[in-house]
């Protein structure tokens, strides 16, 4: 039975029922329908399982519901292989069978672009993630009676899972989540709560700590020991959402982009495992133009600290805009030591409050932008409207991707090729890389 769209759910949860679950949604859960249509949002449940499934609260046009008893598992359910698989809310399908989960994250892309007006003829192209290989973090910590717990949140929770081992992380940054639950006990502007974001760099973890309140001395001492006795290469922290002060650099934080050595700022975004920046730099290199002369340019958009940049300036000229003013500031200072100045201009520019118009991109053979999680609502029309050859998108939310695609299929760009890239692995969140030509 069809649900319309304006159906009002009543406040009140509906009975326990059995149900069927039909299929995986895009967030992870399982989705299963009431005798009368109305939807179903079962976590930890997988298709064609059979659900004692209990109603608890509004969730779009259906209702948020936790599955009381599996009476029939399905046979594509494996045991997940992390203890705190259910209530950490980092990975939502550890226990779905590698195959079934692969095609449907692959899927999420496929379903995007057909959202989007295109009608992708072929699975897309698919990069598995890797256990292990997860070189960034963004842990959680919460002060509780008798110290401090850290880890991730669980699902749609301000709960923090205070969590004593990982299988996606890298063993560098596992070996330091003990040591870092002690450090932070002691901490005293850890008053109720606190971030920690790790970066794995070459020249070894750079750790960015944000508190609730401010650094006392003896916490500036105690992050210096922590930062030496575990061969941090550095050591920031910031009040809320401050700007981050380096409190120990016990020698350059310093990363390889495409063999270009970077400074990066503290907590900077960074792909999150290698074996997704090769993919991704890989689908990019392989969309640019066949027929390159001396005055070929490309535009890239939302830059970061010049992952695909220094990739793309072996072959091409780049117009490189970023907005953050400390990510620019590493990203000029490489391009200059690099001696890359004359193939590579960085530019500041919020492309959200101040994006690119047409006019800005005419002249541009192809376009690559990788916009944050929310895309590029502000960006994309402009692009569509100068009409440029090329554009890749490196995305890493199929929905907001689904949107920005939307608008250019309306300028009447077709799909070239799509890639599907599972860099964050047992998780409902998917990179992907998507060319789009104008002819």
């Amino acid at each position: 039975m069809a649900i319309h769209p304006s159906r009002t759910i009543s406040r009140k949860p509906p009975e326990r029922a059995l149900v069927r679950v039909e299929r995986v949604g895009s967030e992870g859960d399982g989705i299963a329908r009431l005798a009368d249509g109305t939807p179903l949002y079962l976590p930890l449940t997988l298709p064609a399982e059979v659900v004692d499934a209990l109603p608890l609260h509004p969730r779009g046009n259906g209702w948020h519901a936790v599955a009381e008893t599996i009476t029939d598992a399905g046979a594509a359910r494996v045991d997940p292989p992390c203890r705190h698989f259910g209530r950490c809310g980092g990975c939502v399908l550890q226990h779905w069978r590698d195959a079934e989960y692969r095609s449907w994250k692959s899927g999420l892309l496929s379903h995007a672009l057909r959202q989007a007006g295109f009608s992708p003829t072929d699975p897309p192209g698919f990069v598995p993630g890797l256990p292990a290989e997860r070189r960034r973090i963004d842990f959680a910590a919460r002060r509780v009676a008798g110290g401090v717990v850290i880890g991730l949140h669980a699902q749609r929770s301000a709960e923090v899972i205070d969590i004593t081992d990982c299988p996606v992380l890298h063993p560098a940054l596992m070996a330091l989540l003990d040591p870092l639950r002690r450090l932070l006990a002691g901490i005293r502007a850890l008053r109720r709560q606190a971030s920690v974001v790790i970066n794995l760099l070459d020249s070894g973890a750079d750790m960015l700590l944000r508190t609730d309140a401010p650094l006392t001395s003896e916490d500036r001492t105690a992050l210096i020991g922590f930062a030496r006795d575990h061969r941090l290469s550095r050591v920031s922290a910031a009040r809320g959402n401050d700007t981050p002060e380096t409190i120990g650099l016990l020698r350059p934080a310093t990363t390889t982009l495409s063999g270009v050595e970077v400074r990066p700022p503290p907590g900077v975004f960074l792909q999150a495992t290698p074996t997704g920046q090769s993919a991704i730099i890989a689908a990019v290199l392989g969309a640019m133009p066949t027929k390159l002369t001396a005055k070929t340019r490309i535009a890239e958009l939302y830059a970061g600290c010049g992952t695909l940049t220094f990739a793309l300036a072996r072959v091409l000229r780049i117009a490189a805009f970023e907005g953050d003013a400390a990510t620019v500031a590493a990203l000029r200072q490489a391009i200059n030591q690099s001696g890359l100045a004359g193939r590579v201009e960085a530019t500041q520019r919020d492309l959200a409050r101040q994006p690119l118009s047409a006019k800005d991109l005419a002249g541009f053979a192809a376009v690559v932008l990788d916009p944050p999680h929310g895309g590029a609502a502000a960006q994309i029309g402009q692009l569509a409207a100068a009409r440029v050859p090329t554009v890749v998108y490196v995305s890493c939310n199929p929905s907001t991707l689904s949107r920005d695609a939307r608008v250019l299929f309306a300028a009447g760009y077709h799909l070239a090729t799509a890639t599907a890239i599972d860099q964050f692995l047992w998780s409902a969140r998917l990179e992907s890389v998507s060319v789009f030509r104008h002819a």
